[in-house]
């Protein structure tokens, strides 16, 4: 499986994923001008990594801000890491947070409450 590997900008997070690693990076700001166009590609990797996954695979988010229309499109993701974990494989999502951003705190607990994936909070101390 190929890679993916989107270089960050100001409206869009960087975004690594890597089959042969297991390790999937969401980094920066998510605010696209068409979040559905943006994590398309990304929910169908993962479609496709589902069907042979890594023995753990290793999510790490780290967010700075996120619009509406991206969270739904984030939830898309862990929904598919969900089916991941649901077939037996491990899955950690590292959920990344500044140590006085509770917005992005209880985004991530939000999260951890609708999907049955382990997530680990993160505090970013500066």
């Amino acid at each position: 499986m190929e890679p993916i590997s989107i270089e960050g900008t100001t409206k869009t997070p960087t975004v690594k994923f890597d089959a042969g690693s297991g390790k999937i990076e969401i980094k920066g700001r998510s605010i696209p001008e068409n979040s559905i166009e943006f994590y398309k590609p990304l929910v169908d990797w993962l479609e496709e990594y589902a069907k042979r996954p890594m023995d753990k695979t290793t999510v790490n988010v780290q967010l700075e801000y996120f619009n509406t229309s991206s969270s739904k499109c984030i939830l898309d993701v862990f929904k598919k890491l969900e089916s991941i974990h649901k077939a037996k494989n491990e899955v950690v999502i590292n959920w990344y947070y500044e140590e006085d951003d509770e917005d992005m705190l209880e985004a991530g607990e939000d999260y951890e409450s609708i999907i049955r994936v382990p997530f680990k909070m993160i505090e970013i101390v500066e």
